[in-house]
């Protein structure tokens, strides 16, 4: 997508940056305060709910719940990076945010998002691992293998954010500084720049495009290989126990997947940054939510474990 470029005509340097936000009119602001406010309370309940579990309950120490867990807080840390200071602004005419804390927050934005995208390829290849080679499984997904995944993830995100954010903060944002986003997102800060933009555009868009192609790839070919061993399994109980085992994950993928390519794959007439928006509240607060439901509803040792705990809610935090 090529950007518009503005060009001011005072070029002093930007200290801080106006967010438009979800919605520009002033009637919308309180309802939407509370529909978000409830979003991020159910977010940061689930996902700490998850976390917590599969801490505590002694069932729930496996490879599969040891990255449900870190999935659990790559989503708070994502929505907790973005809510607070939307929900702010929701509240106060200006809405502000500080130079610095606007490469903070987009910094933290892409270490969240990045790592979501390759959590949810290495939890598709531990799903590959226990249907296809199941007598290998605690060997192939060992300790080890599971804690060595977990910090490939993590450090990848991480200098991922600090090449990207550097390159679209090396830029210089002059007199105009309202972004047209509800949080400091790569296009429409570099909408803002007053200084050329082919490098950092072709950064951004060569890592977005590299971490979807080998996320998705590791994704499709997993799930492509569990639905052959599915098939090959004779007994209709055989097959329902083990679709059932990466449903959940199967699940919370098409969500996530769906959202990015909806909103990478539609025609460059209809795209816009209002629809950037939109689709950013999904993948940023909405999926956040969603992923724990997704996990507990849908997945009976969560539920059981559940139950445990609440059952025996001493005797839980005991086994820690």
């Amino acid at each position: 997508m090529k950007l518009i470029k503005h060009v001011p005509g005072n070029l002093s340097h930007v200290t801080t940056f106006i967010l438009i936000g979800v919605s520009e009119h002033p009637e919308l602001q309180l309802p939407l305060f509370f529909i978000f406010l409830a979003i991020y309370g159910v977010t940061v309940t689930g996902n700490v709910g998850i976390i917590t579990l599969t801490s505590i309950d002694s069932r729930l120490q496996t490879p599969m719940y040891f990255f449900l867990r870190h999935l659990a807080i790559i989503n708070l840390g994502n929505s907790t990076i973005i809510a607070p200071q939307m929900l702010v602004n929701f509240l106060v005419e200006k809405k502000t945010i500080s130079y610095y804390g606007c490469a903070t927050q987009h910094g933290g934005f892409l270490v969240f998002i990045v790592a979501e995208i390759f959590m949810l390829a290495v939890m598709a290849y531990d799903r590959y691992v226990a249907i296809c080679n199941p007598l290998l499984y605690m060997v192939v997904v060992s300790r080890k293998v599971c804690f060595l995944l977990v910090i490939l993830t993590y450090s990848y995100s991480l200098a991922t954010a600090v090449t990207v954010t550097s390159c679209v903060f090396s830029m210089s944002y002059c007199s105009f500084n309202v972004i047209n986003h509800f949080y400091c997102d790569n296009v429409p800060l570099l909408v803002l720049s007053c200084s050329d933009t082919h490098m950092p555009e072709t950064v951004v868009y060569i890592s977005a495009a590299t971490n979807l192609f080998v996320s998705m790839t590791i994704v499709l070919v997993s799930y492509f290989q569990i639905i052959l061993a599915i098939l090959r399994i004779r007994s209709a109980e055989g097959r329902w126990k083990a679709f059932s085992t990466c449903a959940s994950h199967m699940t919370a993928v098409t969500v996530f997947y769906g959202t990015l390519l909806f909103m990478y794959l539609q025609p460059q007439s209809n795209h816009s940054l209002d629809t950037d928006k939109m689709a950013s509240v999904f993948y940023t607060l909405v999926i956040p939510m969603l992923n724990p439901m997704i996990y507990s509803l849908r997945n009976k040792d969560v539920k059981e474990a559940l139950k445990r705990v609440f059952d025996n809610p001493c005797q839980a935090f005991k086994n820690v």
